[in-house]
């Protein structure tokens, strides 16, 4: 049974950090490409961040140059950093994988950025 198992949201302040982690079980990691994504109440899903197979990585505009995607092969997590953060972070943040014609979800993680 494949689970994907966010952690580390939380509230924080305006201008504060946070790392989030994403524990995958039931995949070959190896293969897949993962990526953080959020969704804000009333708004679509959208891409955060993404890291290859291979550790190439990408990043939506809005948070680029304050937040860092990385994976661990070994622990079979994919972790995201922010920094600086802004309340229009505010979100549920959703760790995907995808490879091999599938993809999975895992159930969220809210992060909350307000003073």
């Amino acid at each position: 049974q494949v689970q994907l198992v966010e952690s580390g949201g939380g509230l924080v302040q305006p201008g504060g950090s946070l790392r989030l982690s994403c524990a995958a079980n039931g995949i070959i990691f190896r293969f897949y490409n993962m990526g953080w994504y959020r969704q804000a109440p009333g708004k679509q899903r959208e891409l955060v961040a993404a890291i290859s197979s291979g550790g190439s990585t990408n990043y939506a505009d809005s948070v680029k140059g304050r937040s860092s995607i990385s994976r661990d092969g070994a622990k079979r997590t994919v972790d995201l950093q922010m920094n600086s953060l802004k309340p229009e972070d505010t979100a549920v943040y959703y760790c995907k994988a995808g490879g091999v014609g599938r993809e999975y979800w895992g159930q969220g993680t809210q992060v909350t950025v307000s003073s």
